[in-house]
């Protein structure tokens, strides 16, 4: 099996062992098949969300720490990462998963309140992450960046506009942080999946055996870590292979 270099480890491909993951969201859906699918890889990984008791019973079934935490909320993600510091002195994967739908109608019957959940998990959050870690990431010889996006990121979502218009705004951000980072040996991509078969969005007459699953995200997840340190790939777009 070959071996290549990665940061200040010699590391065998697939094998994360001496890495330190986060996974955002990761309490259920594609962040748990995430979190799995690293921790399977050897990666210590850690999970966060805001529901304690998701995590807990998701970290238990995979051995992993958990944390309670609000990614819309600077103080609850830079208490994180300080504890993350101090506990294991280094990060060298930050998937960002975390997100919620806005699909209740046309944008202009839309209440504030929900727009601005929206952004604030779907974007704002990925600020806030990028900013606490990026440090930390840097600290540790570079590592990878990973965003869960979406096709609506690409494609118009009627009765998802706000939904749709957090998901293009990540994609944007994703691809300039990447030039930003990555003379500090960080790779950041953006995946964007298309209709999953998870709790997060509605998909009334569609056929669930169709879709996506969770763990086809985390096997494209694994696939951007194994990649060999001299190339990235800055976004995939991931279909169904039939349509739901």
């Amino acid at each position: 099996m070959s071996l290549y270099l990665r940061g200040r480890f010699c590391l065998v491909a697939n094998d994360l062992s001496q890495r330190v993951a986060l996974v955002t969201g990761g309490g259920r859906g594609i962040g748990a098949a995430i979190a799995t699918r690293l921790a399977g890889m050897g990666a210590t990984t850690i999970i966060c969300g805001r529901n304690r008791a998701r995590l807990e019973q998701t970290a238990q079934q995979i051995q992993c720490e958990s944390l309670v935490c609000d990614v819309a909320n600077w103080n609850s993600v830079s208490s994180m990462a300080q504890r993350l510091k101090e506990t294991f002195n280094r990060l060298d994967i930050l998937v960002n998963n975390a997100g919620i739908g806005g699909f209740g109608g046309p944008l202009h019957t839309m209440p504030l309140e929900s727009w601005d959940a929206v952004l604030n998990t779907n974007l704002r959050g990925v600020f806030f992450t990028v900013r606490a870690f990026a440090p930390l990431l840097i600290a540790s010889g570079g590592g990878d960046i990973i965003n869960i996006s979406s096709i609506a990121g690409k494609n118009a979502l009627p009765n998802g506009a706000a939904y749709a218009a957090s998901k293009w705004g990540l994609n944007g951000l994703s691809y300039s942080i990447a030039e930003e980072l990555r003379g500090h040996k960080i790779r950041v991509s953006v995946i964007c999946p298309g209709s999953t078969n998870t709790e997060l969005s509605p998909h009334e007459g569609k056929d669930p055996n169709k879709m996506l699953q969770a763990d086809d995200v985390a096997h494209v997840v694994a696939m951007l870590l194994t990649q060999a340190p001299q190339s990235f790939a800055s976004e995939v777009v991931l279909r169904p292979t039939q349509k739901p």
